[in-house]
């Protein structure tokens, strides 16, 4: 008798998730295989997936390695091999995507899946992120392709070049558009063409909030988007009316999440009738009075030099003395001055040291002697104003409780970005040397982070719809599990080979009630994969 054991884990739910979607025949519609080789494009990109989601601390296409150990032709068919999954077999693939269009292929899965799927899309979330890469890109290989370039990085890493990748999820962090970007585009161009391109290519039936952070927030952008797109995002700190609206006395009220408080105002801003609300989050406060002790001390050392040259500078007339005194001031506005006056000074015009001669001619200069010391009227009255912020929307009749609601669900999106950058996946890691393999590998990380959201997504939907929990890692029972906990769980279920008499037996070994449980109630798709076909 001979024994083979090959790991499953949680990989037969992510291939069961991907062949529900039923986006493989879509995939090979677009991007139909040419060349002599073994696989479809849509297998080398569900294989990718697969990868990309095993927790096995390998890049995302490091292929061969990575299948040698897997049950593979159970998780991508009959007759595949590692030997199929090489490098050219990925290169092949990764030039397709590029040929057709990144982004135009993922909005053709994008569709695909919210006809199969009722994501119920109220709130379309967008930012963008960098991803430095190593090696020297001099310039585009290809036409049209993105530029591996010095900017911005939002990894702190500005000694790497880098490309950017703006998203747009649903309030499920569930993708729905993906773009590459030069390293150095701006926030404030790429955010807008992400909205652009979703409201004119997703023909979504229902009208939906389009939620960003302050960087799309500008007269031209919010122009752009009108008045029947529905908008809700963060104004800038620095425009002057936020600036000013933020320092004023303002009647606040709690709102129904009693951590904040909020004042209601209209504004044109942009020649756009809004709504803006001003929060004060008490969280966001506490915080903030931390950095403004230790800003505080910072100026009370920055102030007393500043004071020492003012005490000596010379001038004309006691007037000029006290004119400057009054600039210091105002360059100072959380200092008050505890002593100030102005004393005249008898100096030989030659400028030389020493006693003066007898009968020479000597000049009145004017000093300003001065005690500085922190004026504790302003200092608790910039107390009072920390933590606030601006939302603003075009929407006149939304109530200040669900713009935050709306708002705070910009989460959904970072979480996107922190899971295309966890070192679990290492699918952020990019060595290839062609910008447009690149670029269509980007692609593959959001289709990977789109499949990983929707497991989720219908693990805790079917969840609650059947009244069925999981120990969480607490052991306590949950209904909103991670996808990455589930991964957790299912560490173990292995796919057994026995050969015995001169035949194989396969089956699955190590599932539990909980795990048949999750995988029921994910349904048949994800069923074969563990031999529980009913």
């Amino acid at each position: 008798m001979e024994i083979r054991t090959l790991p499953l884990d949680h990989l037969g739910l992510v291939a069961g998730v991907f062949d529900q979607l039923d986006i493989a025949d879509l995939i090979d519609n677009r991007i139909p295989k040419l060349r002599n080789h073994n696989l479809e494009h849509s297998k080398i990109i569900k294989a990718m997936i697969l990868n990309g989601l095993g927790y096995v601390g390998q890049r995302l296409y490091l292929f061969p390695e990575f299948y040698e150990k897997l049950p593979i032709e159970r998780l991508l068919g009959n007759g595949v091999t590692a030997a199929d999954l090489n490098d050219d077999a990925l290169g092949r693939t990764l030039d397709a995507i590029f040929a057709y269009g990144p982004t135009e292929l993922f909005n053709d899965i994008s569709l695909k899946v919210m006809s199969q799927l009722d994501l119920g899309v109220q709130r379309l979330h967008a930012d963008t992120t960098s991803f430095s890469v190593q090696g020297n890109y001099e310039s585009p290989s290809g036409r049209n392709a993105i530029e591996i370039t010095l900017g911005h990085s939002k990894d702190g890493r500005m000694d790497l070049k880098q490309f950017v990748l703006g998203l747009v999820t649903n309030q499920d962090g569930i993708p729905l558009f993906a773009k590459a970007h030069s390293g150095n585009a701006s926030d404030k161009n790429t955010i807008m063409e992400s909205f652009l391109k979703v409201k004119n290519s997703l023909n979504l039936d229902d009208p939906a909030y389009y939620i960003a952070d302050s960087a799309v927030y500008s007269a031209k952008n919010i122009q752009q988007l009108g008045t029947e797109t529905l908008w809700i995002t963060r104004v800038p700190a620095t425009l002057t009316e936020c600036k000013t609206l933020i320092d004023s006395d303002l009647d606040m009220i709690q709102c129904s999440d009693p951590r904040y408080n909020c004042y209601s105002t209209t504004s044109n801003y942009g020649d756009i009738f809004q709504r803006w609300v001003v929060y004060q989050s008490k969280p966001m406060m506490e915080r903030a009075k931390k950095t403004f002790e230790k800003r505080l001390e910072k100026e009370d050392r920055i102030a007393e030099r500043e004071l020492a040259k003012l005490r000596r500078r010379e001038f004309a007339c006691e007037a000029d003395a006290r004119k400057e005194a009054e600039i210091w001031l105002g360059e100072h506005p959380l200092h008050k001055f505890k002593d100030l006056s102005v004393r005249i000074v008898a100096k030989r015009s030659d400028k030389k040291r020493g006693r003066p001669k007898n009968g020479e001619k000597l000049i009145e200069v004017h000093l300003i002697e001065a005690q500085i010391e922190l004026d504790e009227y302003k200092v608790i009255k910039e107390k009072s104003r920390l933590g606030r912020f601006i939302l603003a929307t075009n929407d006149l009749n939304i109530d200040p409780d669900t713009i935050l609601s709306y708002y705070k669900g910009q989460q959904a999106v970072e979480q996107g970005f922190r899971f295309l950058k966890d070192k679990s996946f290492r699918v952020s890691e990019v060595y290839l040397k062609k910008e447009e393999r690149i670029e269509a590998l980007a692609m593959i990380m959001v289709l990977t982070l789109m499949i990983y959201s929707i497991a989720e997504w219908l693990i805790r939907k079917r969840m609650q719809e059947a009244g069925e929990t999981v120990p969480n890692q607490l052991k306590k029972p949950t209904q909103r599990p991670t996808f990455k906990w589930i991964a957790f769980l299912f560490m173990g279920v292995a796919e057994v080979s026995i050969w015995l008499n001169g035949e194989m037996r396969l089956s699955i070994a190590n599932l539990n009630d909980d795990l048949i449980k999750i995988i029921r109630l994910l349904g048949r798709d994800c069923e074969k994969y563990y031999d529980l076909e009913r």
